[in-house]
């Protein structure tokens, strides 16, 4: 934890809070660079089983700070740092090994849209608001941002958001792909709480097995290899007997594996 990025805990699921809500959440250099280590403190907690990323406040995340671009050391390429620091915060985050919904209200802007995108699943209420709004800048889009967004969203919606950086409503985020549930508003919290604690009690296997799957036939991995090894570890774990006892038993399962 460190000032403005703040980790609370409830049972099985941990909640990442931007907390810089006078600035909308808006992300510092020290902030990207200390998102790594954040994330993998509670990567090797195995009691972690679901992590929820919100903003404090009305809004998600209004993106990086705009002092901090221009503020790196390398006068050729001041955004090396920022650059770098930025990157590996999405890669902990794309790559934590748990579930992962971004809980969005207000702003989700720039920074904040990276970061949404590499969650899992992204869940709304009418106030959210988002954009990706480099061309207001003068900002190079890494491909990297640019592929989780297309993902989501498709190579011309992808274009319309770089090309001309407006904002789009919740409605709009919600038929384009780039968020997966709209919720009425006052229920957002209480229904991701509530979706949380349905995966905190599935099969984690069977979680990091679709998580890496999902991730390998996107990128063009290996995904035959890497299903055959998480299924093979359901075997040796008990997890997949468990499952299969409790659905025979008409009970709720107890699977072993934490992680």
């Amino acid at each position: 934890m460190t000032e403005h990025l703040r980790v609370s805990r409830d049972g099985a699921v941990a909640v990442l809070t931007i907390d810089r809500a006078d600035k909308r959440n808006a992300l510092t250099a020290g902030m990207w660079a200390a998102l790594p280590g954040i994330l993998a403190e509670l990567a090797a907690d195995p009691s972690v089983r679901v992590l929820v990323v919100t903003g404090a406040g009305p809004s998600f995340c209004a993106g990086a700070d705009i002092s901090d671009l221009l503020g790196g050391p390398d006068a050729e390429d001041p955004m090396a740092r920022l650059r770098s620091d930025n990157l590996a915060a999405q890669a902990a985050l794309r790559d934590f090994p748990r579930p992962t919904i971004a809980m969005i209200r207000g702003h989700c802007i720039g920074g904040g849209v990276e970061l949404a995108t590499c969650c899992d699943l992204r869940f709304t209420d009418p106030t959210g608001v988002f954009g990706v709004t480099p061309a207001k800048v003068g900002i190079v889009y890494t491909p990297t941002s640019t592929r989780q967004l297309m993902d989501l969203v498709g190579p011309a919606t992808t274009r319309y958001l770089l090309y001309s950086g407006e904002l789009l409503d919740a409605d709009a985020a919600l038929r384009t792909g780039l968020v997966d549930r709209l919720l009425p508003a006052g229920d957002l919290a209480g229904e991701v709480r509530r979706f949380a604690e349905v995966l905190a009690s599935r099969s984690a296997l069977t979680q990091r097995a679709a998580k890496e799957v999902t991730a390998a036939l996107a990128t063009g991995g290996d995904a035959e290899e890497v299903a055959g090894r998480w299924y093979r570890e359901t075997i040796a774990s008990g997890e997949l007997a468990e499952g299969v006892a409790a659905f025979t038993e008409r009970r709720a399962p107890r699977f072993p594996y934490g992680s």
